[in-house]
């Protein structure tokens, strides 16, 4: 019972963390769009609590997105897919994150967290480029300006964020997740 309620409350703590940070981050912009550090916490979360935990954090970062109007110019343009996007990148992310973790903790927990921090924003972006393609690929197309659609997607959509997403990731989330294990007095 008192692992559960620990399980509980950490998970609660990380899903506000999530919220606030999608909050907070969302002033923070290289282009169209903001940076997410709140993979941080999805990618954490997911190593310490499982792959469900990951999916719910990833969810809340969705709802977040949503609320904090980061995502406002695509529900202008499609309700819908706007919501499916968002919801489902955010929560693909977070199983991922935690299917890898649970994949390779036993063989190395280290590789293990760095793997899983890998993958978080990676799914985040991939299923992003996809539901642009989906959903709003005639407006991606009016913003590239008859560049190359898809390269405006990787370059002009994605590329300065997901690589500092990528990199913020894999330098913090395995250090969070060291210094909790620390804390708790859990080798890695």
């Amino acid at each position: 019972m008192k692992q559960n309620t620990k399980k509980i409350a950490g998970i609660g703590l990380l899903t506000a963390i999530v919220a606030v940070l999608q909050l907070l981050g969302s002033f923070i912009r290289f282009g169209p769009f903001s940076i997410s550090l709140v993979l941080i916490p999805i990618a954490v979360g997911a190593a310490l609590y499982g792959t469900l935990a990951g999916g719910w954090l990833g969810l809340a970062f969705g709802v977040a997105v949503l609320l904090s109007g980061d995502a406002g110019v695509f529900l202008a343009i499609n309700p819908i897919g706007t919501v499916v996007t968002v919801l489902l990148k955010g929560m693909l992310a977070g199983l991922t994150a935690g299917a890898v973790y649970t994949l390779i903790e036993k063989k190395n927990r280290i590789a293990a967290v760095i793997a899983s921090a890998v993958v978080c924003p990676v799914v985040n972006t991939g299923v992003f480029l996809i539901g642009c393609r989906l959903f709003f690929f005639e407006t991606v197309k009016e913003w590239a300006a008859g560049t190359n659609v898809f390269q405006y997607m990787l370059v002009g959509l994605v590329g300065a964020n997901f690589l500092f997403e990528l990199g913020a990731n894999i330098i913090l989330s395995p250090t969070i997740v060291k210094l909790v294990k620390i804390g708790r007095k859990e080798k890695l």
